[in-house]
């Protein structure tokens, strides 16, 4: 057993957990935070996709450990209450969801985009999300789905390097 120290959707967080235990399973079991899914367990689908200070990462490949004395965001924590966030909402508007379960990790890795890029290429969109897999959707609304986002916060891609 370990002691961790994680911010978890900017609360503070001290609790003892096997040394063992990845980040995926911290985040279901110990914070009741079950809007990451858990699906390959390999770090091959990106379901899992959660923000580690502010990057994007598999948590079902990631140790809790890992985590200590940093910042994890996840889905949960992008709705200011009643609220949903900007991101969630072009998903909703662009039809980028059927089933749901792939949903949360592409969202995520939306974020971890369009923090770091706020107007992004399509190209780089589809480099942001290679790491997330859709089995339902095609992933042309997804794209939609992050143009449009980006769109929201009056930004238009611009068809630079990605960043």
């Amino acid at each position: 057993m370990i002691e961790v120290e994680i911010k978890v959707n900017g609360r503070e967080y001290r609790d003892i957990i096997p040394s063992d235990m990845m980040l995926i399973d911290y985040l279901r079991k110990h914070r009741l935070l079950t809007g990451t899914k858990k699906a390959c367990g390999a770090g091959e689908c990106g379901a899992c996709t959660v923000l580690l200070n502010g990057k994007a990462i598999y948590s079902c490949i990631t140790l809790a450990i890992q985590a200590s004395g940093k910042s994890v965001e996840t889905i949960e924590g992008l709705s200011d209450g009643e609220e949903l966030h900007p991101i969630q909402d072009a998903y909703i508007d662009a039809g980028a969801i059927q089933c749901g379960y792939c949903t949360p990790g592409f969202i995520m890795s939306t974020k971890a985009l369009l923090d770091k890029d706020p107007h992004p290429s399509e190209q780089c969109i589809k480099e942001a999300l290679a790491g997330n897999i859709c089995r339902c959707t095609g992933y042309q609304q997804i794209i939609d789905a992050v143009e449009l986002a980006a769109e929201r916060t009056g930004k238009e891609a611009d068809g630079h390097e990605c960043k």
